[in-house]
Formats: structure tokens, C-alpha cells, sequence
């Protein structure tokens, strides 16, 4: 890695470090993040860490739809307990009862699975901010996103009037008091920003990004929704060097993207992450 390019890596973490530090300090006992177990997430986390110490004073939720990758699963129970994480496993037992599942339409299923899990969460244990690790650049509907991002008490998103981009001039007074929060830490970074960052700190990664049999998984979900793409990227190094050439969307293998016009927008509008 040359010098601009870890210049520039420490310039991205000093200021998702600033952006964590400013959501514990506004809402550090209604708090919490959101970790996926993907590397944007599991990058999120590192960096929570570095902003406290080595430790996470708040809860990681993992919503949980019961069709992970057991890959996921077992990643997911290594790092909680070697970081000793205040884990809450946010599920939609009610839902999944009635044998919710993507059969039923992925569109029902996200909203179920995901998006009422994460509310039956919110509401249980009455969070009003959550970290997470969205980027812009990895679907369009995000990128209308803001680092300080408004949901009202339906978790509904008003993407149409988003608040100021100017997230220093974000006023606390003007959120709603039924509603919460989302916070962008890593919001402006890139796929490849995320890569070279998880390369530089030697952070731990779900090894399904990493080709077998000349495919891989550029996102990572529910498997049943996730499709691998050509690739002989076996390692970080060669992971780097393919997006630098590769015209494929990093989304390109997750369903929900391509099921239906605008079912991403959909979604997120509804609260979906």
C-alpha cells in the first residue's frame, strides 16, 4: 500500500471514529449497531473498538431471518465471544411461525424477517439511534442517504426531503421524538476503500468473499437470496486488484436488487437497511 493510500485510509477512519464518538455521546444508552457479519459491518465494528478502546459500549444486533450462510452463523459466535460483544439476536419468531420465507416473495419476506425484527428490537429495548454500515455507492437508493438519517415512528424514510448533508449543523431538537436514528459512518467510502481497509488493519473476514472453484460472493445476506459471481479472487490482494478492472455491480448477485423496479426503494422507504 503506497503512502496516499494510507493517508487516505487514516483520513476515512479519523472520520467515521469522530461520527461514532458523536452518536455514544448524543445516544450512548440508546444506542446500538448493526452488524451483519459482512465486511462493511464487521469493518464498522473494528472500528467501534478503535473509537472505545478495544470495547463496545453498547449492543450489536444481529437480525437474524434463520436463512444465513451457516458460514455467517459460526463467524458471528467466533467474534462475539472473542470481543466479548453485548450481542442481541433480533428475530421475528411470530413471523417465522407462520413460515415466513422467501417463497412467500422476498419483498414480504425482507419486511418481515428484517424490517419487523429490527422494530420489535427498537421497541424492546427502547433504542433511539443505531450505527450502520451502508455505503453510497453500493446501490442508487443509497446513495440519497445521509450520515445523519431520520426515521419516523413507522420507521418509514422520507427519501424525498432528506435533512442537510452538513451532518456538523444536525440538530437534535429536530428529531422527532417518536422516531430514530440511523447513523453512515462509512457512508462515503467505497467497496474498494472498505477492502483496502480490512487489508491494512487485518481484520477478519466471512470467508465466502473469497473465490472457491473460481466464483465468489461480492454481498453477503440470506442464502437463499445471494448468488455468487465469477470470480478467482482467493485472497484481500486479488479481491483489490479484480475492482479495479471489473465492471460487475457489487450488488448484482443479491435478489432483492433485481426482483422487482425500485423494490430496494421500496424497501429502505419502509425501513429496510
Amino acid at each position: 500500500m503506497t503512502k496516499n493510500n494510507n493517508d487516505y485510509l487514516t483520513a476515512l477512519e479519523t472520520k467515521s471514529i469522530y461520527i461514532i464518538r458523536e452518536a455514544y455521546y448524543k445516544y450512548h444508552n440508546k444506542l446500538a449497531l448493526l452488524w451483519s457479519m459482512g465486511k462493511d459491518s464487521t469493518a464498522l465494528l473494528h472500528l467501534v473498538r478503535k473509537a472505545f478502546f478495544g470495547k463496545v459500549p453498547f449492543p450489536v444486533i444481529h437480525i437474524d431471518t434463520s436463512f444465513k450462510f451457516k458460514e455467517i452463523y459460526e463467524f458471528r459466535d467466533q467474534l462475539a465471544k472473542k470481543f466479548n460483544l453485548n450481542l442481541i439476536i433480533a428475530k421475528n419468531n411470530l413471523a417465522l411461525s407462520k413460515k415466513m420465507s422467501p417463497e412467500k416473495g422476498r419483498y414480504l419476506c425482507c419486511q418481515a424477517l428484517k424490517t419487523q425484527a429490527l422494530k420489535l428490537a427498537t421497541r424492546r429495548d427502547h433504542l433511539k439511534a443505531f450505527l450502520v454500515a451502508i455505503r453510497r455507492d453500493e446501490h442508487l437508493i443509497r446513495a440519497k442517504e445521509r450520515i445523519f438519517s431520520q426515521r419516523d415512528k413507522n420507521f418509514k424514510w422520507n427519501w424525498r426531503n432528506p435533512s442537510l448533508e452538513m451532518w456538523t449543523e444536525y440538530s437534535e431538537a429536530s428529531v422527532n421524538k417518536s422516531s430514530h436514528l440511523r447513523v453512515h459512518p462509512l457512508l462515503g467510502r467505497r467497496e474498494i476503500d472498505v477492502w483496502r481497509y480490512t487489508k491494512k488493519e487485518k481484520l477478519p473476514v466471512v470467508n465466502l468473499y473469497f473465490s472457491k472453484k473460481g466464483s465468489r460472493y461480492r454481498s453477503i445476506g440470506c442464502k437463499c437470496c445471494c448468488q455468487s459471481i465469477p470470480s478467482l479472487a482467493s485472497n484481500i490482494n486479488k479481491i483489490i486488484a479484480e475492482l479495479n478492472t471489473t465492471k460487475i455491480a457489487e450488488r448484482s448477485g443479491r435478489c432483492q436488487d433485481k426482483e422487482k423496479t425500485y423494490m430496494m426503494q421500496k424497501l429502505r422507504s419502509l425501513g429496510y437497511m
